[in-house]
């Protein structure tokens, strides 16, 4: 079928990121990259809104590096040329991978370092004295290495990438930010991106750009009702892990699914929960090691995992807590509360799982926002996908500012009601409460600490170890019991008589094939009757018996 679109190969790029591009398997631009990407070989500044999942990361990374290689033709020195900005070290990370993809073919030409993961700027001191032509790194983490001057940008300075510029601000880097800017050249180009234009984008965009190019490609900030299907069912804090158990267990929710809820505890209670059932789950939060963070979101990625337990936790980024939190008797709980959290962390913001086919909002979002960037995580691309959000009756009202704000941008996208009939699952209740028994408060703190201290040994103590043995850091699995909890071992299997008829059919096959076996028994069973009798009739010894009551003991008592 013929395409208007224009294709990468007419876009004058390098024919090393064309080479790369293909081994990617991108047949074709997005329409973000189809309008950015020649925009932006121009010369021009760009402000470019398109929703998540859309391919705005190598709308940028593609320019960048056709930038950089065509500056290398001049023989300059080796030099910091680009800098890429973003909000969280999970993004940062995903940067870095995306741009190290498209430099596949020309990685010594093109080298790019991200400083947003660790901790320690004397570690990353070396990589930054080897001047990388490209940069990622979260505002705070590029601020600290140029006052440390590990880093040096006024002179050199062509790029500047400001990626999910909408939660730059609200991730509390605004201050950071302005002081930052102070270490550019005058002169530089600038692209945002965004998924949303709020006032912090237009903020930002009068800080950075010049005479910007705006993009606004999609009207709805999600894909509409053939792409992306939205549930949400009514039900109370029991109900909800009712309602997961029988999802997960039964299997009636297919592929890989990303289960939010709204706090670290809510991580664990209901990972220990599940636990108790036999289905393993990963944990995700801002008190894991940026590195374990990571490694399960490429694990996730490569299909390791079925169900990652997660949380976005805004109120990390929230500048307005800080004033709050600093008044009060409230201090020094909060602080210590506060400490063990990492403030750039955020995993419903602008990572890209792979393949995620369903999310479910166990506690639903506190915001419009916060759901967009929670549901953007399925359907992307062109994938389909499938969001259920749980309400309580204390949440109707964040869902009536959700269904309003997605009414109002499409039709299409309101939220459809689940049609799952709660009474039908009812034989599963007794075993759910059976089994949060178990999960109290003492198991969810000590399931907490037992999980980051098996964190921090696998991120800190074996690193060294795993750089000698990559193949053990592959094997390393994130979703294993923590059994801090008392586990009943009955629980984890399902006896077929609590599955509701209706649900039965659609149950994983293996019901269907004992089925089979009980119908083929009873013949078999029979056939093998009936050649027994054939086979010993008249030579049963107990059948066979005789017994002569006359004889004495010493004669013998029985003939045959």
């Amino acid at each position: 079928m013929a395409t208007d679109r224009v294709q990468f190969h007419e876009m004058g790029l390098d024919d090393r990121v064309l080479k790369a591009v293909a081994d990617l398997g991108w047949s074709e631009p997005t329409l973000i990259q189809e309008k950015a990407i020649p925009l932006a070989l121009e010369g021009k500044d760009l402000l470019a809104r398109a929703r998540t999942g859309s391919g705005k990361t190598a709308a940028y990374a593609v320019p960048v590096i056709q930038r950089i290689l065509a500056s290398k033709q001049s023989v300059r020195e080796q030099d910091v040329r680009a800098l890429v900005l973003v909000p969280t070290k999970e993004l940062g990370q995903q940067v870095q991978a995306m741009v190290r993809q498209l430099t596949a073919y020309c990685s010594r030409d093109v080298r790019v370092a991200d400083v947003s993961g660790k901790a320690d700027l004397s570690a990353q001191r070396p990589i930054l004295m080897e001047k990388p032509d490209v940069v990622v790194g979260t505002p705070s983490r590029v601020l600290a290495h140029l006052n440390a001057q590990n880093l040096v940008l006024h002179s050199s300075l062509e790029m500047l990438v400001v990626d999910e510029a909408d939660l730059i601000f609200s991730f509390g880097f605004e201050a950071d930010l302005k002081k930052l800017l102070c270490h550019l050249p005058k002169i530089y180009q600038s692209f945002l991106m965004s998924a949303t234009l709020s006032e912090d984008v237009q903020a930002l965009k009068e800080l950075l750009l010049h005479n910007p190019v705006i993009l606004k490609l999609q009207g709805s900030q999600l894909p509409d009702g053939s792409q992306l299907q939205q549930y949400s069912i009514k039900c109370e804090e029991e109900d909800k892990f009712l309602l997961t158990y029988t999802l997960l267990k039964l299997r009636l929710v297919q592929g890989k699914t990303l289960v939010f809820v709204g706090t670290v505890d809510r991580c664990y209670r209901l990972k220990l929960f599940l636990e108790q059932f036999g289905i393993p789950a990963c944990v995700l939060n801002s008190e894991l090691p940026v590195q374990s963070r990571c490694h399960i979101i490429t694990q996730f990625n490569q299909g390791f995992y079925d169900y990652i337990i997660a949380t976005d936790e805004e109120s990390l980024g929230d500048p307005s807590a800080a004033p709050q939190a600093a008044a009060g008797k409230g201090k020094k709980k909060t602080t210590e509360k506060e400490k063990s959290k990492d403030k750039e962390y955020g995993v419903s913001r602008g990572v890209d799982f792979h393949n995620v086919a369903n999310v479910i909002n166990f506690d639903f979002p506190t915001t419009v926002d916060s759901y967009i960037h929670r549901v953007g995580r399925t359907a992307r691309a062109d994938n389909p996908g499938t969001a259920l959000s749980f309400i309580s009756h204390t949440e109707l009202g964040l869902l009536s500012q959700v269904e309003e704000a997605l009414t109002g941008e499409n039709s299409g996208s309101a939220l459809k009601p689940y049609e799952f009939k709660m009474e039908e699952i009812e034989g599963f209740r007794y075993r759910c409460r059976d089994a949060m028994r178990s999960v109290t408060k003492q198991a969810v703190r000590e399931a907490r600490l037992k999980e980051l201290k098996q964190e921090l040994l696998n991120s800190e103590k074996l690193k060294t170890y795993f750089e000698d043995n990559p193949r053990d850091l592959q094997l390393l699995r994130h979703d294993k019991d923590l059994h801090p909890a008392v586990v009943k071992p009955h629980l984890k299997n399902v006896p077929e008589y609590l599955i509701p008829e209706t649900l039965r059919g659609a149950v994983n096959p293996l019901s269907s094939r004992r089925k089979r076996r009980r119908k083929e028994k009873p013949k078999a069973e029979g056939v093998m009757r009936s050649s027994f009798k054939k086979n010993v009739q008249g030579k049963n010894p107990l059948k066979s018996f005789r017994y002569s009551g006359g004889r004495n003991r010493k004669g013998g008592a029985a003939q045959s």
